[in-house]
């Protein structure tokens, strides 16, 4: 394994959910305690299951794993950093300002923005600490700081008393003001990821065109910040050999085949391994110390007893009565969101229903899903870019049109910030739900942290509009009341029959239930079990959904349904279509 040679004393592991990069973590961790070194491994990911992966509670402290020598590990909990974070600020200046200032700054410091700085603080305290190499050989973090974050730590800190004289707009740059004290460390924790000796970043991907076209963003956004020590691991591939008596297998083969020969060339050119897909979860140390073997041990191939399960078309049926409507699929990269919202979307449109299908996921690519036109359809992007700008020209003309040139660059930058993208979003956002009182708007959702964020700033302007209109009896409506309403907004929540993607959800749904917001269905997309495989390898695998499923059935989803594994890319209206037909109950999917 190229990724694991000659290692620096940091290795992160990033990529998006799903694609297995706490189980690569994990297994890389056991190797290098079992050569004898010293290892301590960090989680920074909200849904960690490192603890579950080893069998044990971790917890925020660090903790040894008592089965490998030499292994130590510690899970960060954000929420928790986050409130800390909060109690920082907030603490010092309570009882000394008037309610309504605290209350201001405490709803500045509620968002998403908040708990991944918060996050981040805990983690440069990690990575600045000279003590900690002194212990540990190797430390390796599940989840590495995305270059959001990183770029909002590179930013002049002369911003800090620019906000607080009201002359800037600020986004993300208020949570940041409470952390200027720690700018030098932060200075330091930046140096040392771009430092090719002290840190190697690792991308993992599946062999799937989505997530190689979603890894080359990663790429380019953090080796445009100085990140360029990268490595590359294509996860899962299924073997050649599960093909040769299995159609379905045949066609992942050939699938996974053309989308590593068409990898993006800003790929191609990074050290890369590819890693064979198991039988089995990727759970207890057995299975950890077999991820890099070439040889897996494949039980008896028998068929999974599927339960009765429901299908997308009935969800659909549910869905039509109501005869408009916003329907919101939201869920972690990876999981198959624009590929269920369009099929959603044809389905709605094919029984003679107005339909708006649009996107707020910049990497989202409707048109190459839908491969056509439909009557009844329209599609749509919400473009950050170009929301972006003109929400950039709209402060800069207001807020900016009297500053003098410090000033109006301070204002420039501080609209640099990440966070003026998702406001931008947001207002575009608002402007497309109105219509789902007269015709079906679906919505093809950004992965699950910037939906968050677009939830954030829609709470906030409820919050707002809520402060100057209740007092004077006035009636309004805001978008957060549309999405808290289950009659206009229904909001699906996709997820795979894997333990990372379900735990995921399960987060998301707490999440937004915080919210105010019921998730109406969970959808099981891209089921093994449910095509029926004949490959031994995969059968396997379809036997291991089964606990997923009945999770999601039994615990976490009021109305679930599940789609599965197609053999052919489920591409254009044709394709589309068969996924929101009815299923024959006692026939091969």
């Amino acid at each position: 394994m190229r990724f694991l040679d000659q290692a620096p004393p940091f290795l992160f592991f990033t990529g998006k959910g799903g694609v297995g990069k706490t189980s690569l973590a994990c297994a890389s961790a056991v190797r290098f305690a079992d050569e004898g070194k010293r290892v301590l491994l960090v989680s920074t990911d909200p849904a960690s299951n490192v603890g579950q992966v080893f069998g044990m509670a971790i917890g925020d402290r660090i903790k040894a794993v008592d089965a490998v020598p030499r292994l130590h590990a510690l899970e960060i909990d954000p929420q928790a950093a986050a409130q800390r974070y909060r109690d920082r600020i907030v603490g010092p200046v309570r009882g000394l300002l008037p309610e309504a200032v605290v209350k201001g700054i405490e709803e500045q410091l509620s968002g998403a923005c908040t708990t991944e700085i918060a996050a981040f603080d805990e983690f440069t305290a990690l990575l600045t600490d000279g003590a900690l190499l002194e212990e540990y050989d190797v430390v390796i973090f599940d989840t590495a700081p995305t270059g959001h974050t990183i770029r909002l730590l590179q930013l002049p800190g002369a911003w800090s008393s620019f906000l607080e004289e009201g002359k800037g707009d600020a986004s993300c740059l208020g949570p940041l003001a409470g952390l200027e004290k720690q700018r030098t460390q932060y200075k330091a924790a930046v140096d040392a990821l771009a430092d090719a000796s002290h840190t190697r970043l690792v991308l993992v991907a599946r062999a799937q065109v989505s997530a190689l076209r979603e890894v080359a963003r990663t790429h380019e956004e953090l080796a445009a910040i100085g990140l360029t020590q990268q490595h590359l691991v294509i996860n899962a591939v299924l073997p050649e050999s599960e093909a040769a008596s299995d159609p379905l297998a045949a066609a992942i083969v050939a699938r996974e085949q053309a989308a590593l020969a068409s990898m993006p060339e800003v790929l191609a050119a990074l050290p890369t391994d590819c890693i064979a897909l198991k039988p089995v979860n990727l759970v207890g140390l057995p299975a950890l110390r077999m991820m890099f073997s070439d040889a897996s041990p494949i039980a008896d191939a028998t068929p999974a007893t599927l339960p009765d399960a429901p299908d997308l078309a009935s969800l659909v049926d549910e869905m039509a009565r109501d005869e408009h409507g916003l329907i919101m699929v939201m869920g972690k990269g990876g999981v198959g969101k624009t590929t269920l919202a369009a099929a959603i979307a044809v389905e709605l449109a094919r029984r003679n229903f107005p339909v708006h299908l649009t996107t707020s996921d910049p990497a989202a690519h409707l048109a190459d899903t839908l491969d056509g036109s439909l009557e009844h359809l329209t599609v749509s992007r919400i473009d950050p870019h170009a929301e972006t700008e003109r929400y950039r020209r709209h402060v800069l003309d207001t807020k900016g049109k009297d500053l003098d040139a410090q000033g109006r660059a301070l204002l420039e930058e501080d609209l640099r910030s990440p966070c003026t993208e998702e406001i931008a979003v947001f207002q575009a956002f608002s402007r497309i739900i109105r219509e789902a009182g007269r015709k079906f708007v679906v919505m093809d959702t950004a992965p699950t942290g910037h939906t968050l964020l677009l939830l954030d700033a829609t709470g906030a302007y409820h919050r707002e509009i809520a402060r100057q209109f209740c007092d004077k009896g006035m009636h309004f409506t805001t978008p957060m009341m549309q999405l808290q309403d289950e009659k206009q907004t229904k909001v699906m929540i996709a997820a795979l029959a894997e333990t990372t993607p379900v735990l995921e959800a399960a987060g998301l749904q707490d999440d937004l239930r915080r919210a105010g917001i019921e998730p109406w269905a969970w959808i099981i997309n891209s089921s093994l079990a449910f095509a029926r495989p004949a490959s031994p390898l995969l059968q396997q695998r379809a036997a291991n959904e089964l606990a997923q499923i009945d999770a999601v059935a039994t615990r976490h989803a009021h109305r679930w349904a599940v789609v599965p594994l197609q053999a052919q890319e489920p591409v254009g209206i044709e394709r589309l279509s068969r996924l929101a037909a009815h299923r024959p109950p006692s026939t091969p999917a």
